[in-house]
């Protein structure tokens, strides 16, 4: 069994992660069991430095939302701004302090500098503007398509001026108030306001629509995608902050749904400009339906991956990341009947494993399901081999 298992790993590198793969994928989806830790982020950029010089790869994608990241793409693809402002402000979640993005966007910015407009690195966020105790006002991304819409096509034929959609809209605080996520009478999202915003969010998209043929003559193709990224942002935060009002027994279920789905159409945008590697938790990126317990009720959607996957086929794979131990949130050596416990056996600490040829050389004798001390920290759950293209090993993961 050991002699099997050690066959199935490869070094950590990505000529073994292509090499699992039928072909190069549109979307190749690296996921990580936890969050904030410099170590897998570290592996994630060496990774992406890799794909970029084999593979050709010119865009890596972050759990990260999507309309603040958009300075981090200005910074990379023309050096505007500030290094360490970009990264605090243009990654959310809090994880604009890791060293490890900001190593990544500063080596992406020198990779680009000199080079063609084609050559160039792109990064992209493709969370919404969603934290877990607040969603963003939709204002940014409205008044964004808006103003897109105005300066290209004729007045008439928009839905609202601008001062009537910043009307509608209200002061932001009504929209990100954080009491709403667990009192849904504290939310704007079904007002009489919102409901008029929700139509007017429906007939700008459909105005975007109708006019592509012109728009990409007067406009760049960035341009016309940044457009298209506000669509999807003003349409999915009002159809959340609409959620949040609920009070029926689907309310969270609905919630974290939406966001996954808006995850999807955001990485389906991506792939629609060329390969990407897609970094996040290993629970949006898998391809069977996710599952947790919020309030003492079990919640089951579909992630974006299984959304993304079902779309593109082969042009999507999915890596799962796999960890021995993180010590410094108390989880500690795995016992050696989870598969944890048996790819720590082996010598080196970075692997890539075949998880098919894993799978073939465990038969039967299915490892048990790793028991996590640490809420903040997945283990993979072994009967879902079958569902990943491969698996990344890391040993130890040790505080930055």
């Amino acid at each position: 069994m050991a002699t099997d298992i050690k066959d199935a790993a490869r070094t950590a590198d990505a000529a073994a992660v292509m090499g699992l793969l039928p072909t190069r994928p549109r979307l190749l989806a690296l996921g990580e069991p936890t969050h904030g830790e410099d170590a897998l982020l570290d592996l994630r950029n060496r990774l992406f430095r890799q794909l970029v010089e084999q593979e050709g790869y010119r865009t890596i994608a972050i759990e990260s939302d999507c309309m603040a990241a958009l300075a981090v793409d200005d910074y990379v693809t023309t050096g505007a701004g500030d290094l360490d402002e970009v990264v605090e402000h243009g990654i959310s979640h809090g994880w604009g302090t890791s060293a490890a993005n900001r190593e990544l966007v500063r080596w992406m910015r020198a990779h680009n500098e000199g080079r063609p407009a084609s050559e160039r690195l792109r990064f992209a966020g493709f969370d919404g503007p969603l934290e877990i105790t607040a969603a963003a006002s939709p204002r940014q991304a409205l008044t964004a398509l808006h103003g897109y819409l105005a300066l290209h096509v004729d007045a008439e034929l928009l839905p609202c001026t601008a001062e009537a959609l910043d009307l509608l809209l209200g002061p932001d605080e009504r929209w990100t108030d954080p009491a709403a996520m667990r009192d849904p009478s504290r939310s704007a999202g079904r007002s009489v306001e919102a409901g008029r915003l929700r139509l007017l969010a429906d007939d700008l998209s459909s105005l975007l629509d109708e006019h592509t043929p012109h728009l990409l003559a007067a406009t760049s193709r960035d341009d016309w995608d940044r457009a298209r990224l506000y669509t999807r942002t003003a349409t999915g935060l009002l159809r959340y902050h609409s959620w949040m009002a609920d009070t029926s027994p689907a309310r969270m279920t609905r919630l974290v749904g939406v966001r996954d789905q808006m995850m999807a159409r955001n990485l389906l945008a991506l792939a629609d400009r060329g390969p990407a590697l897609v970094h996040s938790h290993n629970a949006h990126l898998q391809r069977e339906t996710s599952t947790m317990r919020m309030g003492g009720k079990p919640l089951r959607w579909w992630s974006a991956g299984a959304l993304v996957s079902a779309r593109l086929g082969t042009q999507y794979a999915f890596v799962a990341t796999v960890l021995g131990t993180l010590r410094h949130q108390g989880v500690d050596t795995p016992p050696p009947d989870t598969l944890e416990g048996l790819l720590y056996a082996l010598p080196e600490s970075h692997h890539v494993i075949d998880a098919r040829r894993l799978a073939t050389a465990l038969g039967d004798a299915r490892p048990a399901l790793r028991v996590s001390p640490w809420f903040g920290y997945a283990p993979f759950d072994p009967a879902r081999l079958a569902d990943v293209d491969g698996l990344v090993f890391v040993k130890d993961v040790v505080r930055s």
